[in-house]
């Protein structure tokens, strides 16, 4: 709930990965909006990170779901050259580009959507009266993964490792880096040390609710908005008919397998988890049926959450010092019984 005399309350937002199920984290979006929550600071990672720049661009809920609903999801699929084969296309990308799908039908979209709110760089992500503090400088943090050096990379900050100023990183492609679902987009290549690397998914590690944490009682909460199929999610067969359709099948269930795994006490506390009804994460040929379903159910996972939130009771268990209570304890009323 709101603090009461409070006409907007701050709040930092970290948006977790999903594929196309990212619509539900834009229904979520909308009830924390309309419940006058202002956002401090916004990460993101895959599609999470699409919907953090656009927050940090300045797009409300309402317009991000203008924008996601209007997308012709196909099209993001785009092949080019000998990847358009039949057959074998597909499986040639792969082995040559790491990647069935270029990307850069999606990376020419954010671009444009991030230029009509005048933002090119992170350096137009700038907030004035956190400069003298890299953790909080930019408005925008989206989490990659290096597969190369197996770390997790937050950007603009750790870009510098690259050989790149922060504020010189484009948005539109640091987003890029982290929707590169791996296998089925194209990873984005860096240089580091006269190496090449590979960066990829920022969903492939630890979700990061705790990213703008800080030693201390917070001024203002951070909310995680997660995507976790729900207790008996409906069971969508893979049809293996090859090696690509095999691929496809590998990075599909482990990414719906990285629903199940809990977090910690703490961020499980603070985090809006949306049921994604069982939808793929790369279920393209969505129909309006289940954007709708996808959105619905986040507005409904907002509202569940923000009606028991106390942000003064989070403080005093979660940042006083003392032992918080397990999450058994939380969720059996205290007693742990």
């Amino acid at each position: 709930m709101k603090n009461e005399g409070m006409s907007a309350m701050k709040l930092d937002a970290v948006f977790e990965g999903g594929g196309v199920r990212g619509i539900g984290l834009v229904g979520a979006l909308k009830v924390v909006e309309d419940n006058d929550y202002q956002i401090e600071h916004v990460a993101g990672a895959s599609a999470g990170a699409i919907i953090a720049a656009l927050v940090a661009a300045r797009y409300t809920a309402d317009e991000i779901r203008s924008i996601i609903f209007d997308i012709d999801f196909s099209r993001l699929t785009d092949l080019s050259g000998v990847g358009g084969m039949p057959g074998v296309g597909k499986l040639i990308n792969i082995l040559t580009k790491l990647g069935i799908y270029e990307g850069d039908y999606f990376l020419r979209l954010i671009r444009e959507l991030l230029k009509k709110q005048g933002v090119a760089t992170f350096g137009d992500l700038r907030i004035k009266e956190y400069e003298g503090d890299l953790r909080y400088r930019y408005k925008l943090r989206v989490v990659t993964s290096d597969v190369s050096r197996g770390i997790k990379v937050v950007l603009p900050q750790e870009i510098k490792a690259y050989g790149v100023d922060p504020d010189d990183l484009e948005v539109a492609l640091a987003v890029r880096m982290s929707m590169s679902i791996r296998f089925f987009f194209r990873p984005v290549r860096q240089a580091i040390g006269g190496e090449r690397t590979y960066v990829v998914d920022g969903g492939l590690l630890s979700f990061p609710v705790d990213l703008f944490d800080s030693d201390g009682m917070p001024e203002w909460p951070t909310f995680g908005f997660r995507l976790v199929a729900g207790a008996q999610p409906a069971v969508i067969p893979h049809r293996i008919r090859g090696p690509v359709s095999m691929l496809r099948a590998l990075f599909s269930t482990a990414m719906e397998s990285n629903d199940a795994r809990y977090i910690e006490t703490h961020n499980f506390v603070r985090s809006i988890v949306i049921d994604t009804k069982g939808v793929p994460s790369t279920r393209f040929d969505l129909t309006e049926d289940q954007k709708n379903l996808l959105y619905t159910s986040g507005m409904d996972a907002a509202r569940n959450f923000l009606a028991h939130w106390d942000w003064e009771a989070y403080k005093k268990l979660f940042r006083s010092g003392s032992e918080p209570p397990s999450r058994r304890q939380l969720i059996l009323g205290g007693n742990g019984q």
